[in-house]
């Protein structure tokens, strides 16, 4: 029990710990810190750092403009408004890309002989192409609805 008592009291007791640096430069010009004394080594005396204190809250200049909150609500409905356009229009692109790779044919050749064959990588380029495209607009939208719900 005292061990208990007398570790909480060390425990809330601040130490204060400084180090005395010194400092040696051999004769090749090499430099050496150290917390102990070397052989020709030099103590110093460093000044403590500076400690930043947070900054006041900082006050607007009188000229500079003011919103008030029946401006700022316009703004907010304009915005609104534009990401809901963009939105609905990113989502008609979506819809159509996605109706493209669903009506991509394969490419298909007729080969000297008149046998027809499909050209795999060109259909697959194309295809992979359209995929990227859909990929974009899902990103697109989702950045969109992200963007509406900080709004609301």
């Amino acid at each position: 029990m005292k061990l208990r008592y007398a570790l909480a009291v060390l425990l809330c007791c601040p130490i204060c710990v400084q180090a005395e640096i010194y400092k040696a430069v051999d004769e090749d010009g090499n430099v050496t810190y150290s917390s102990t004394p070397i052989k020709g080594s030099k103590k110093l005396n460093l000044n403590p750092l500076p400690t930043m204190v947070p900054p006041a809250k900082a006050a607007s200049p009188a000229d500079f403009p003011k919103v008030n909150s029946e401006m700022q609500k316009e703004r907010d409905d304009d915005r609104r408004k534009i990401l809901e356009e963009e939105l609905a229009t990113e989502t008609k692109l979506l819809d159509e890309a996605k109706q493209n790779l669903s009506e991509a044919s394969p490419e298909i050749f007729r080969g000297a002989d008149g046998k027809t064959f499909r050209n795999v990588a060109k259909y697959e380029e194309k295809t992979k192409q359209m995929s990227e495209q859909i990929e974009l607009h899902e990103k697109n939208i989702e950045a969109l609805k992200t963007e509406l719900s900080k709004l609301k």
